[in-house]
């Protein structure tokens, strides 16, 4: 089914940014570029995913996995909307308890996500 390919290309992408993009850009550019570089990346990321796992919402035929597809969309909106923001502002004004619990969080919501994903693909 389509849908399987569609969350096997979001695994696919969720986990090269993880294990591949993410250590690299952190280890390899300054600073203030792997921050500024971070802060454009993440909000396509959580849009990308988030209108694909709306998609398979619609295309999935399997009830349960319509709702931990939904799950998943209103995680990616949760982020993209609102988490994202804060661990900015948290960042930008030297909150550093909160930028690191609001980023935790981030990362818990994307493994989550990652989860289900595999989830899916195992069902």
């Amino acid at each position: 089914m389509i849908t399987n390919y569609l969350i096997a290309g979001m695994v696919g992408i969720m986990l090269f940014f993880t294990v591949v993009v993410a250590p690299t850009v952190f280890k390899v550019l300054p600073v203030e570029w792997s921050s500024a570089y971070v802060r454009s990346f993440f909000p396509k990321y959580y849009a990308s995913l988030g209108i694909i796992t709306i998609i398979c919402v619609f295309i999935e035929t399997e009830a349960l996995n319509k709702i931990l597809l939904a799950i998943c969309a209103s995680l990616f909106a949760f982020t993209l909307f609102y988490l994202t923001d804060k661990i900015n502002q948290a960042k930008d004004s030297g909150q550093t308890r909160q930028f690191h619990v609001l980023h935790v969080l981030s990362v818990v919501i994307n493994l989550l996500q990652l989860v289900i994903f595999i989830y899916l693909l195992a069902a």
